[in-house]
């Protein structure tokens, strides 16, 4: 072999050892790659799952409420009480299951119940067409009237008097929807809790607040000067917010408030914290 013959050998083995080198590694990077992407798959399939599945295979059921909404939620020594606790810690324990109460910002409980924050959301919180584009409600556990908070000698006597008043509202709740759309929205004046807007109303900073009945009465006992109209403003009903693919849930809570209806456990939680008077 000449000299030039053994040198275009050696070339020659050389590129084929870099071939099958190169072959290899693609192999070991193929399978690696098919590896990472078949465990993220299961990973996020397992997470669906556990999403989906969070309130068969959890012991604890979270609610969201916003606390400053009494009778229905308000704080008593630190602790959340009211007619919405009591329903909800009974709904737990139907379900086998330990209630926790997260309290937030009214208008943050939908989005909470909508990522899977919380399980439900219950905070007199009344159905409406907005919402259910983001989550599902359970059947109807109360009924509640909204209503208007004047000060005495007010010249405010029914809702066709607030034209042209300044109105609060706790922002993101029915008060605050049915307001705007029959005022406008120059016409509103938005609080994160009731009781500061009634503050506001004491203090002359606007004319009149439209609120829950129950609320309302307990607002105006702790504040002189102020009174309920006797004429509402509207009528609603309360239910309890649950994510949208959460059916299971949904099925077991609207069982477990059917029977709390049926052997009137219901009725008497109400009665305790509304007298009929």
């Amino acid at each position: 072999m000449t000299k030039m013959k053994r040198i275009l050998a050696v070339v020659l083995a050389a590129v084929m050892c870099f071939a099958i080198v190169g072959c290899d590694k693609k192999n070991d990077v193929d399978s690696a790659t098919e590896s990472v992407v078949n465990s993220t798959s299961q990973t996020t399939a397992a997470t669906n799952d556990n999403a989906d599945n969070k309130t068969t295979t959890s012991g604890t059921l979270v609610m969201a409420t916003n606390a400053s909404f009494p009778p229905y939620e308000y704080y008593e020594n630190e602790k959340i009480v009211g007619i919405d606790a009591e329903v909800a810690e009974l709904i737990a324990q139907k379900l086998g299951m330990t209630l926790e109460i997260k309290d937030m910002e009214f208008g943050s409980i939908i989005g909470a119940v909508q990522t899977g924050t919380v399980d439900m959301g219950m905070a007199g919180m009344t159905v409406t067409e907005d919402r259910l584009v983001t989550v599902d409600f359970s059947d109807t556990y109360a009924t509640a009237v909204q209503v208007i908070i004047v000060k005495e000698g007010s010249e405010i006597k029914t809702a066709d008097d607030l034209e042209g008043k300044k109105i609060g509202v706790q922002e993101n709740t029915t008060g605050d929807i049915y307001v705007t759309g029959d005022f406008g929205e120059e016409s509103v004046k938005r609080y994160s809790k009731g009781n500061d807007a009634v503050a506001a109303l004491s203090a002359g900073i606007i004319d009149a607040v439209v609120i829950d009945n129950e609320p309302a009465k307990n607002y105006v006992e702790a504040n002189d000067g102020l009174k309920v109209l006797d004429t509402s403003y509207a009528d609603e009903e309360y239910a309890i917010a649950i994510r949208k693919d959460n059916t299971d849930l949904k099925d077991k809570i609207n069982a477990a408030l059917a029977e709390l209806k049926a052997d009137g456990t219901l009725d008497s939680i109400v009665a305790k914290y509304i007298p009929e008077n």
